[in-house]
């Protein structure tokens, strides 16, 4: 019966990492495809609205099933809508139309390093030594990302956008972890469609979609001398990037441990870094593939170095994609 028991263990957990290497290859995609519509002609915020529009309305039925959530987690489901679906989408697209795919993903990936900065300064819990030093190597990982030496070899804007889009994922980070000793864990797919239908209705504002030349969609975008149908990218955008990696990045959580998911989720920098190398031209020096790693390596030992009770526990994440942190005992 034991051996029944943990065959069946080992089988979900198997399940559960492919899961999450599928999120991290849909995640990982998104800029390279969105840049190209980017080019063509169409502002980093339309794009951004057709991404969380379209995958919003995908998810619709969810945000029925789990209605009840809007009576009992109204601050959450803002939260994650503002700031980890339209704020960190909104950011990470206007950097990439700015600075390259994979060197945006890196900034962001500064977000578990600058969660426990809020821990440590702001809320003045004490964090381990291993998360201090994950903080140490991201920072010093970017700083060969940027090439500091050569007074920044990218746009200063692209990086400062990039970096807005991690702020804005620890901004939901903390707010999620508002009220977490409860223990009441809201169902994580809920939340997501939750948090692109509140995403819509700010980006609709912010955005003004009906200014939008929709006539783009119709044409052909150019990928590194490569013409790609507008609508394909679209699509890609919307279906595998959004729902199919966020679906499957909450499924895999579900069976694996939260920190063994974000481990896996850093591959989704490593994705958006070869794709944007192979299809766009974005090539990268070897001091910043080296600090890259370092960067990841530094976010890997942040999030997965539990601070002190009550804290934040963030699940490194990437890119317009801020994942939902969940836990281990999400139902």
């Amino acid at each position: 019966m034991h051996t029944s028991e943990s065959s069946r263990a080992s089988e979900g957990k198997g399940v559960g990492l492919g899961l999450a290497l599928v999120s991290a290859l849909a995640f990982g995609g998104s800029g390279v495809a969105a840049k190209p519509l980017i080019e063509a002609g169409l502002d980093p915020l339309h794009v951004v609205w057709l991404r969380v529009a379209g995958a919003a309305l995908v998810m619709l039925p969810l945000a029925v099933r789990h209605r009840a959530l809007l009576r009992s987690r109204p601050a959450l489901l803002a939260g994650f809508g503002l700031l980890g679906v339209a704020g960190v989408q909104a950011f990470y697209f206007a950097s990439i139309s700015r600075i390259p795919v994979g060197v945006a993903l890196l900034v962001e990936y500064l977000a578990p390093a600058l969660v426990l900065g809020w821990v440590r300064f702001v809320q003045r819990r004490p964090v381990t030594r291993a998360a201090a030093l994950g903080v140490v190597l991201a920072v010093g990982g970017l700083a060969c990302v940027v090439e500091v030496w050569s007074g920044l070899s990218f746009d200063a804007l692209g990086l400062l956008l990039a970096l807005g889009a991690a702020c804005c994922q620890v901004g939901y980070f903390v707010l999620s972890d508002q009220g977490s000793d409860s223990g009441e864990v809201p169902d994580p797919l809920g939340v997501i469609a939750y948090g692109l239908l509140v995403g819509t209705a700010v980006l609709t504002v912010v955005a003004r979609p009906w200014t939008m030349d929709f006539s783009v969609l119709a044409q052909r975008a150019d990928m590194n001398g490569t013409p790609v149908a507008a609508g394909l990218l679209l699509g890609w955008i919307v279906l595998i990037a959004t729902v199919l990696a966020y679906v499957t990045g909450v499924v895999s959580v579900r069976r694996l441990s939260p920190a063994i998911a974000g481990v896996v989720a850093c591959l989704e920098a490593v994705v958006a870094t070869v794709l944007a190398w192979v299809l766009l031209g974005e090539h990268l020096s070897a001091p910043q593939i080296v600090g890259g790693a370092v960067v990841l390596l530094g976010a890997f030992i942040a999030q997965s170095s539990t601070p002190a009770k009550g804290s934040v526990e963030p699940v490194a994440t990437g890119g317009a994609e801020s994942r939902l942190s969940t836990r281990e005992n999400a139902a």
